[in-house]
Parts: structure tokens; C-alpha cells; sequence
């Protein structure tokens, strides 16, 4: 609750002119019911014209009052809240941004998203809901208490044991109730969000494999799971303020037995009694809704706190660490290192160890699964090793920031996103400066026959898995640092363009270092050395000369390359 506090309080002028104006429209409403009843009280007895068209005018003037700053109460909290909810966002962003991707191993995307869209959306019920308005209802009760003290101490007595009531005591005993009700609703709102997000990214092999109903089936079943948790909610809320509302009304009833036993014994002048039982049914408009604050507080506070979930979850990296300094050549040395999965029994990597030398093009290779990939992601300071120590430039690993590292890096992944844009958009994400002339020359080098203005759909659907591997390609091409990272960079090639462009890849790396994870075995001729992973381990080290005359487990895997290509 008190990170919230301080998230709101970030924009105090809001919340001060919000409560100021509040405070002035619960003030003058009260003023102009009270005034009303006054006047009617008056009326009666027959007054002269001018004293009738004064506390007309006066009335006006309270309702003019009342409705202005009603209006720009709505406006200044409304558009605080957007900035509070805006700031809330944005932190949160910035966290998963650095835990990522990491943070895929523990959480879901849909679940990731439930909370930066959904639990930040409940966190707006906290000042419009939570924070400002008991401190208005405060400030118009203590007006209404002390005005009321002048004309009866036993009625303000009144008023003020049904705030009690009303503010404080009914709330407060609702609380535990609802507490497990709101947990429920946004645990099921973050499963219908991730189960929905599962649907969606999975639509196409779901109506494939003639199981899309059995899915939207489950799907459904946690919608009528969460639909079933705001029915309860909405309910209790009803019920509360019904409660508030009840009380509410008895309090103006006592005030009225009170307020007309007063004047029959001479203590009350009877021509104030109607404008102290519309002062009274006015300000306690403000008492019901407070019904509701337990309820926003505690949702808010679970919404807050399955937010800073994510911010204090350890997996195994300090967000402040050092800035990369290469004070040695841009080597890559694994120590003996091993990796295991979350969640895993078995260790992924064990003891891997080797250098890669700056300006050396290294190989590794290996059957699927062997964990040549696993390897790529801990050199990118994907995860963090079980144990073992990377080093880079003769720096650990784990003292360089993940960005000063990328940022000196030219990386290719197995999977690559496509922005929905153009291939001139999606190319400019390796190089924001480059020309078209650039770009038009990279796709020919890439052999892609593109219009830099041809529209390319969401995730590439638009694309073969051929040109997004050459656009990927391209986005390097631009980059083009000193340390070149490959992770598969030719497996959705035919032979013919493998060849050509690992040619071109050759000569654009001369002098650079590079590292090469793949399974297809063509052009390492020309790697210095050659990594041959088996079942998380390093089995072979050496040039492609010196592997197959020792006839172990890379001859083998060249053989059944060769044997694929004649086919």
C-alpha cells in the first residue's frame, strides 16, 4: 500500500486540487440542499419579495459552484489517474524489459499480460476510489458537523455516529469477505487471459489438428469460472451499499424524530428542521459509496502486488551491473560450465569448456537436442549457468550489462520477429540510419526480390520461412560488428543458396569473430575450429581435417550430411 501511496503521490498537484475542488462541490452541494430547505421553511411564512430573490440568487450561486467544480474534479482526478496508471505502466515495462527473457521460464505471456493491462487498469480504482474521496467526505463532515453544532449538538452527534458507522465501522467488518472474493477474480481473469493468448498464438495447429473445440471448451469453462467471481463481487458490493444506504436513510429518519422533538419543546426553531434533514440526506450521498473502499483498496492491493511479483522474482542476474569494458581481445570462454532448466532434473550443459580467439570463426555442431542452442542463448546472456563461469573479453560475464553486449554483437537467432510494417521498417530495426540505397543493396545481396514499401503482416505471415531467414540475414548485414553470433543461420535454405550465401558470409566476416551453431555441416571447411556437442556435452574439439581423421562423432554426421545432399 505504500508504494501506491508514493505512485500517486508523484502527482500531488492532482491529488491536492482534486481534493480541493472535491471538497468545494460536497461543501456547496450540502449549502444549496440546506439553502433549499430554508428557503422553503421561509416561504412560508410569507417574507418580503427581496429576502426571497436574495436566497434565490444565493441558491444559484451554490448550484453554479457545485456543478463547476464538480465538473473539474472529474477532469483534474481523471486525468491524474491516466498519469498515475501511464507512470505504473511504464515501470513495470521497464522490469520485464530486464528480466526478459529470462522471465518466460517462470511466467506466461498471457499472464504477463493480464497484469500489465488488467491489474494496472484495477489499479485506477485507488485514487478515484480509495485515496481522495474519504479525505473529502472528512472535510465536508467536519463543515457539516460544526455548521449543525450551532443549531443542535445532539443532531451533530447523530451525524457524526452514523459516519462512524457508515465510513469506518461497516467497511472495515466487509473487509475479510471480500478479500479472498477479489483474489479469486483476478486469479481467474490472469487464466482466461493466458489460456485465451495460448488460443490465439496456437488457432492455426489447433483447427488442424481438430482440436479447437476441446480448447475454446476449457476456454469457456475459465470465462464462466471468472464471469461466476464478478457476479459474487458485484453482489457483495450491492449488498454493502444497500448496507451504507440503510443506515443512511435511518440517520436522516432519527434526525427528523429528533430534529421535530426538539422544536416541540422549544429548543429547535422549527424553521430550520427541513434544512437539517437536507443537509443531512445530502452529505451522506457521500457516506454510501465509502461501502465500496475496502473492497478497491484490497483489490488494489492485490493488483499491486501480483505487479511487484515479477519486479522482486531472483533468477540469478543483479539488474546494476558493470558496463563491459574490453580492456583484452573480444575473446568467448566457457569455464566449466553447466546449465539446467527450470524445473529440470537433469542438467541441459555439463562442463562445457572452450575459447573462442577474436577473429576466429568457431563451429559448433551436433544432432538436435544435443544443446548447441543452449549454449548460444548463455553466451548471449539469455540465462544465467548452474554453474561454471562465462567469460567475455576476459570479463565475466555476469559484470556486463546484457545491452553493451548485444550492442557490440551482430546476432542472428533461430526465431526472429517481423514487425507489422514494411521491409524497409523491418530492416532499419539493425541500422535506423541507413539509406534506401543500403537497404535495396543488402536485399540483393540477400537474393530477395522486394519493394522496400511491400507490406509485411504480423509476425511475417506474409513471408516463407526462406525470406524471413535472408530478411534476418539482411538485418546483419547492416549491423555488420566486429563479433558475429549465428544460431542456424541457413536451415530454412535450400543447398544451392545455403552455399552462395555462406560463401558471402565468409567474406563478409574476414577478420571478424564469429560463432556458428548448425546442424548442416557444408563450408566449415573454412572454420578454424570445430565444437561437436553430445548430449550436453562437448565430444569432439578440432579443425574439419582433424575430425574426420579421427572418424568419431562429426565424420559420422558429415556422412549422413552428404548422404541427405545427394538425395
Amino acid at each position: 500500500m505504500k508504494v501506491l501511496v508514493n505512485l500517486v503521490m508523484q502527482e500531488r498537484k492532482a491529488v491536492l486540487i482534486s481534493i480541493l475542488l472535491g471538497s468545494i462541490g460536497g461543501i456547496t452541494a450540502a449549502g444549496l440542499f440546506a439553502m433549499s430547505g430554508y428557503i422553503i421553511s421561509e416561504a412560508s411564512l410569507k417574507p418580503p419579495l427581496y429576502v426571497i430573490l436574495i436566497l434565490a440568487a444565493c441558491l444559484k450561486l451554490f448550484g453554479i459552484a457545485k456543478s463547476v467544480s464538480r465538473y473539474f474534479e472529474r477532469v483534474v482526478s481523471h486525468e491524474g489517474t491516466l498519469r498515475i496508471l501511464s507512470n505504473i505502466r511504464m515501470t513495470f515495462y521497464d522490469q520485464l524489459e530486464r528480466l526478459a527473457p529470462r522471465i518466460f521460464t517462470k511466467y506466461r505471456s498471457g499472464d504477463l499480460l493480464s497484469r500489465i493491462v488488467s491489474d494496472v487498469e484495477s489499479l485506477q480504482n485507488f485514487f478515484l476510489r480509495v485515496f481522495y474521496p474519504p479525505i473529502v467526505l472528512a472535510i465536508v463532515f467536519i463543515f457539516t458537523i460544526f455548521f449543525t453544532m450551532f443549531y443542535s449538538v445532539w443532531i451533530a452527534l447523530v451525524i457524526l455516529v452514523s459516519l462512524i458507522l457508515t465510513a469506518v465501522v461497516i467497511p472495515t467488518l466487509r473487509t475479510k469477505r471480500h478479500e479472498k472474493v477479489g483474489q479469486h477474480k483476478l486469479e481467474k481473469r490472469a487464466a482466461l487471459s493466458t489460456e485465451m493468448t495460448e488460443v490465439l498464438y496456437g488457432y492455426r495447429d489447433l483447427t488442424i489438428s481438430h482440436t479447437l473445440h476441446e480448447q475454446m471448451d476449457e476456454v469457456a469453462a475459465i470465462a464462466d469460472a471468472y464471469a461466476e467471481e464478478q457476479h459474487k463481487e458485484s453482489k457483495a458490493l450491492i449488498r454493502d451499499q444497500a448496507l451504507n444506504a440503510f443506515v443512511s436513510m435511518l440517520t436522516v429518519a432519527s434526525v427528523l424524530v429528533i430534529g421535530a422533538y426538539f422544536v416541540t419543546t422549544g429548543s429547535l426553531n422549527g424553521l430550520y428542521l427541513a434544512m437539517l434533514v437536507l443537509i443531512t440526506l445530502t452529505v451522506f450521498d457521500l457516506a454510501i459509496p465509502m461501502a465500496l473502499v475496502p473492497t478497491f483498496e484490497k483489490e488494489s492491493d492485490q493488483a499491486m502486488t501480483r505487479l511487484q511479483m515479477i519486479e522482486q522474482e531472483d533468477f540469478g542476474k543483479e539488474t546494476d551491473v558493470g558496463t563491459f569494458i574490453k580492456k583484452q581481445p573480444f575473446s568467448i570462454a566457457f569455464q566449466d560450465v553447466s546449465f539446467r532448466y527450470e524445473g529440470q532434473a537433469e542438467d541441459t550443459l555439463q562442463h562445457i569448456q572452450f575459447m573462442a580467439l577474436q577473429g576466429s570463426r568457431t563451429a559448433i555442431v551436433g544432432a538436435s537436442g544435443s544443446g548447441k542452442s543452449t549454449i548460444f542463448q548463455l553466451m548471449l546472456d539469455l540465462y544465467n549457468p548452474t554453474s561454471g563461469q562465462i567469460r567475455i573479453a576476459g570479463q565475466p560475464l555476469e559484470e556486463i550489462q546484457s545491452e553493451d553486449l548485444w550492442k557490440k554483437t551482430t546476432v542472428l537467432l533461430q526465431q526472429n520477429h517481423f514487425f507489422y510494417g514494411t521491409i524497409r521498417d523491418n530492416l532499419r530495426i539493425a541500422k535506423p540510419i541507413a539509406t534506401d540505397e543500403e537497404l535495396d543493396y543488402v536485399l540483393k545481396e540477400m537474393e530477395l526480390d522486394f519493394d522496400l514499401n511491400m507490406q509485411v503482416l504480423e509476425h511475417g505471415e506474409n513471408l516463407s520461412g526462406g525470406e524471413k531467414q535472408r530478411l534476418a540475414l539482411g538485418r546483419m548485414w547492416l549491423k555488420n560488428t566486429s563479433v558475429w553470433l549465428l544460431d542456424e543461420p541457413f536451415s530454412a535454405l535450400d543447398p544451392a543458396t545455403t552455399k552462395r550465401l555462406h560463401h558471402k558470409l565468409i567474406q563478409k566476416t574476414k577478420g571478424k569473430t564469429v560463432v556458428m551453431i548448425s546442424h548442416r555441416l557444408q563450408g566449415l571447411e573454412q572454420m578454424d575450429q570445430i565444437l561437436v556437442v553430445d548430449e550436453g556435452r562437448i565430444a569432439e574439439v578440432g579443425t574439419h581435417a582433424d575430425l574426420i581423421e579421427q572418424q568419431g562423432i562429426y565424420y559420422h554426421l558429415k556422412q549422413i550430411d552428404e548422404h541427405v545432399l545427394q538425395e
